[in-house]
């Protein structure tokens, strides 16, 4: 997975990066500690107990420590790795995330006033109203990238030409550009690679509440998506529903349809893309 515009874990603890060593801390204070421990569940989340003692250089056994007081003040929950995530024979390692009252604790600026000021356009203006600002909040987000050709006619349906990598190639560049934009904008993006697609995305919502009552919001900002990357993209989550990120899978491979063109590949996301697994485990407890 590739993490854009958020700063290393390493240096947000004051550290540069790679000069700390696994079971040596290197984060001074348990507040500090916790912290870095929130920071890395929302923006990485689903992760392991491992990883997480790996990217701060923490022992196991302390990392656990944290987790089971987070799990137990109900900020975070633990479930098992999707059989696609594991590595190797055994057991499914667990992996944790911010619960939505952990989310909430990191702030949700103005949420009532802003739900009061939508709820009051919608009364002024109608639905259409709401929906015109729900766009132009969305353009907003992506002002200043430049927008992808619309995909995809008149080029080689064959996935290993040269210009089909080249559309690939592209693709997740502007992928990328999209959620260096969106952690500007406080979403804590990010994007990865899944099967025939590239996924974005969005380890927090700074309008997560409001979106619930307004999902025009989230429909929104998928609109403004498929502009910039001139291809269909499909939302696979968001944290407005309860899941633990928002998450937007965009079609790399070009197929070729009916009438001999391509088009992209709107294959179902369970054939190409799996969101992370939010399976939680009886317990909660964070024993490996």
């Amino acid at each position: 997975m590739k993490t854009v515009g958020l700063p290393n874990v390493d240096e947000r603890a004051g550290h540069r990066a790679g000069t700390g060593s696994v079971g040596a801390p290197v984060i001074g204070g348990e507040g500090q500690t916790r912290a870095a421990i929130i920071q890395l569940l929302l923006e990485e989340g689903p992760i392991t107990a491992t990883a997480i003692g790996a990217a701060l250089g923490l022992a196991p056994a302390g990392v656990r420590r944290h987790l089971d007081a987070l799990i137990e003040s109900g900020q975070a929950r633990a479930g098992r790795s999707a059989p696609w995530q594991q590595k190797g024979r055994g057991r499914p390692a667990k992996q944790y995330q911010l619960t939505a009252a952990g989310r909430s604790m990191l702030g949700h600026a103005y949420d009532d006033l802003a739900g009061a000021a939508i709820r009051q356009l919608r009364e002024i203006g109608g639905e259409d109203a709401v929906t015109a600002f729900a766009r132009k909040r969305a353009r907003t987000l992506v002002d200043g990238i430049d927008p992808l050709p619309a995909q995809r006619k008149g080029q080689a349906a064959d996935p290993g030409a040269t210009g089909d990598d080249t559309v690939r190639s592209e693709t997740v560049a502007k992928a990328d550009e999209i959620a260096t934009a969106l952690s500007d904008a406080g979403f804590a993006a990010s994007t990865r690679r899944v099967g025939a697609g590239v996924q974005i995305c969005q380890h927090h919502c700074p309008v997560s509440h409001v979106a619930e009552e307004f999902p025009e919001l989230c429909e929104a900002e998928l609109e403004a998506f498929r502009e910039v990357l001139g291809t269909h993209v499909q939302r696979l989550a968001t944290i407005a529903n309860g899941d633990c990120a928002c998450t937007t899978h965009v079609p790399l491979t070009v197929l070729p349809d009916r009438a001999g063109g391509p088009q992209p590949n709107n294959a179902s996301p369970s054939t190409v893309a799996q969101p992370a697994t939010d399976v939680t485990n009886d317990s909660g407890r964070s024993a490996e």
